[in-house]
């Protein structure tokens, strides 16, 4: 993960805000290189100096792998295990086993009813934690298969999908998971219109009551280390008290539940008062957020405030006060003068003393930023250190739970034109490394609740953008977003037609979310996308295509059960014509695992991965991948180089069975002439040394 280097992330005469500043160009416009990558420094370096190969040095970028929520593939058995740490059954979870007899479950269930938990428990009553795999739902579910005796999991129908399911369908497909020994589980929204004949298999959810959710999670922190057993039993006895019982009747779902035991967790931990914890939970509240926002209606330096922290949680408050300041002229613009102003300056009475002149009664400071923070109902947190950081940080969040989420849903989606001033502040502001992070993640789940053509299309300006930041926040708005089953297709659908595009930045910005959740959810897909990508009309692969590839496939590399596809498609991309940019991608991953790892050190990588770890742990598609190498000339003399690397030093030698790895490679000989090229010039190699040896 990439971040600050320094306190000089916004600086430089390429910086955003940089208009109307002298070009640093201008001072040496007699007395310049041209560097394709890397930095130039003139004069005398002070101190350290942290350069980022392939990027600007305003533009170092959060390079943070969310982990997705929904997949396509097999779930990390961790992942499961998190998921029903606080899983009560709820009180159809006898009838849903009983129908899961018959191999499928069609769930009905509201939003945030719990449906996916009960539906991860039921499969891994059968298959084990680590027994489940994720489906992308089709438009057609009678033409999927399940390939291996696993528990399924289809998490939302699109309307298409659940149209086509009736009686004939699910016979069918139970027929064939019968056959497989494995069962599926489909999560339907209970909106949804499902055929009369899938009765049998439907069941209608009913959520575990949220007050028994919060005790369970109570319960199980002292094994998770977050709380001491004296401090469960304190939690659990304010759970009991009328003021909580009163709350969770109110709020049914079982995420309140959770809230709830989160909330009584910081309060034994650091002794705040019980009716400070029911305010911050009500205070994320849909209601609590259109409240504070008519409070505030009139007062721009608020809305700037509140919109700030909504969309930039967690940053540090020299940040939000950039993004304030730059957003509240767009809000005053919006609203026009006030009706109790005239718009011109107080008129000055030079003949009285500057002294006596300055005591006018007009606040000249105005409210302190503490005090500006009270009153839209925020507070600073502790400071922190980043591991990369050399300075600290002044994180500013609002008080309630969710109240971040809320207030930017309201203000994004109710109040026409707030969401183009905030796009508009967004460009205009000064670019600080983590705000496309907190930006991105905090647009997606707005987005989420979105209806209509422009839910994706407002994401066209920054997915275009040259500015790498930009790009990334796009990424991880589309990494959240997926991860809600009615926006999967549409969002399918606009990075297949973003990854044919010809500006090279849509297709960066392919590459940049497939290096994220929707990469690690849809790794199959996220391989075709990659591939469109590098189908495009430019004569030479572009640096930034490469490192946004390079960095979709590192993350895809993060999770070994994908590494597969990837070496099966790397492999496939090094068979293509030389001069494409699929050969040419190819030809990057080679070297770099070759030379040193892949990506190369001070590039974005979730993972960095060499030769010798591909050797060890697959074999033989490892194998497959160096004979390819091998034959072409473009990847030869890295690959050979690689190989000879790994000989010469005896730890790796061992790790890679590399003897028997040399012979199996010593018998293709014959029909490869690359192979054989290496063959007989490390025979060389070793007789002439093996001749001087005896000749000293």
């Amino acid at each position: 993960m990439s971040t600050d280097a320094g306190t000089g992330a916004d600086a430089g005469a390429d910086g955003p805000g940089a208009e109307g500043r002298t070009d640093a160009g201008d001072f040496y416009r007699d007395n310049q290189q041209r560097l394709r990558q890397g930095a130039q420094v003139m004069g005398d370096v002070g101190g350290n100096l942290t350069v980022i190969n392939g990027a600007p040095l305003d533009e170092t970028v959060a390079d943070l792998i969310v982990p997705p929520r929904l997949r396509e593939g097999p779930y990390p058995a961790a992942d499961v295990r998190a998921r029903l740490r606080a899983f009560v059954e709820p009180p159809t979870f006898r009838q849903c086993r009983k129908v899961l007899d018959s191999h499928i479950l069609v769930l009905r269930a509201g939003s945030g009813t719990g449906a996916s938990t009960a539906a991860f428990a039921l499969l891994a009553e059968r298959y084990g934690t680590d027994g489940i795999t994720g489906i992308d739902p089709p438009d057609d579910l009678s033409r999927w298969r399940p390939a291996e005796r696993r528990g399924y999991l289809l998490q939302g129908l699109s309307p298409a999908a659940a149209a086509s399911l009736g009686e004939v369908v699910l016979t069918g497909l139970a027929e064939q998971l019968r056959l497989s020994g494995a069962h599926l589980v489909v999560t339907v929204r209970s909106e949804t219109k499902l055929r009369v004949d899938t009765v049998p298999w439907q069941v209608v959810h009913l959520p575990p009551p949220p007050v028994e959710v919060a005790s369970k999670r109570l319960k199980t922190m002292p094994d998770a280390d977050e709380l001491t057993t004296e401090q469960s039993a304190e939690a659990l006895g304010h759970l009991d008290s009328p003021d909580f019982a009163e709350y969770l009747r109110a709020h049914p779902l079982p995420q309140d539940g959770i809230e709830v035991a989160e909330g009584l967790r910081d309060l034994v931990v650091s002794g705040k008062p019980a009716a400070s914890v029911l305010d911050d939970l009500r205070a994320g509240s849909i209601t609590a957020a259109r409240k504070a926002l008519a409070e505030a209606s009139d007062r721009a330096d608020r809305l700037s405030l509140m919109a700030a922290i909504s969309l930039l949680s967690q940053q540090d408050r020299t940040v939000l006060e950039k993004f304030s300041a730059v957003l509240r002229p767009h809000i005053e613009e919006r609203g026009g003068p006030a009706p109790d102003a005239s718009g011109l300056p107080e008129p000055v009475d030079t003949r009285r003393p500057a002294t006596e002149r300055s005591r006018t009664g007009r606040d000249l400071l105005g409210p302190s930023f503490e005090e500006r923070l009270e009153a839209v109902g925020a507070h600073q947190l502790p400071l922190r250190f980043g591991s990369a950081q050399r300075y600290p940080v002044q994180p500013v969040a609002f008080s309630g739970r969710h109240r971040s989420d809320a207030l930017l849903r309201c203000l994004w989606l109710d109040y026409e034109g707030m969401a183009d001033l905030m796009w508009r502040a967004l460009r205009e502001v000064p670019h600080h490394s983590g705000i496309e992070l907190a930006a991105g993640q905090a647009i997606g789940k707005v987005l989420a609740h979105a209806t209509g053509p422009d839910t994706l299309r407002q994401l066209h300006p920054f997915a275009i953008s040259d500015r790498r930041w930009q790009r990334r926040l796009v990424a991880y708005a589309l990494g959240e977003m997926v991860q809600y089953p009615a926006l999967t297709s549409a969002i399918r659908e606009q990075l297949r037609q973003w990854s044919r595009a010809v500006p090279i930045a849509l297709r960066c910005t392919v590459a940049e979310t497939c290096a994220g959740s929707y990469g690690l959810a849809r790794p199959a897909a996220a391989l075709k996308l990659l591939d469109s990508v590098l189908n495009g009309p430019d004569e030479k692969l572009q640096d930034s295509l490469r490192a946004s590839v390079s960095f979709a496939l590192s993350t895809l590399l993060s999770e070994d059960a994908n590494h597969a596809l990837v070496l099966d498609r790397l492999r496939e991309w090094q068979g293509a014509a030389p001069g494409t940019q699929h050969h040419a991608i190819a030809v990057h991953f080679i070297e770099g695992v070759s030379s040193s790892t892949f990506p190369r050190p001070g590039a974005p990588g979730e993972r960095r991965v060499r030769l010798a770890d591909l050797l060890t742990d697959h074999p033989q598609r490892a194998f497959d991948l160096v004979v390819t190498a091998l034959n072409d000339p473009a990847t030869h003399e890295a690959m050979a180089k690689g190989l000879s690397q790994i000989e010469s030093d005896p730890a790796q030698r061992r790790r890679t069975a590399f003897p028997g790895f040399l012979s199996a490679l010593s018998g293709t000989a014959r029909t490869n002439r690359g192979v054989l090229r290496f063959v007989l010039r490390r025979h060389r190699v070793r007789t002439v040394s093996t001749a001087e040896g005896f000749a000293s």
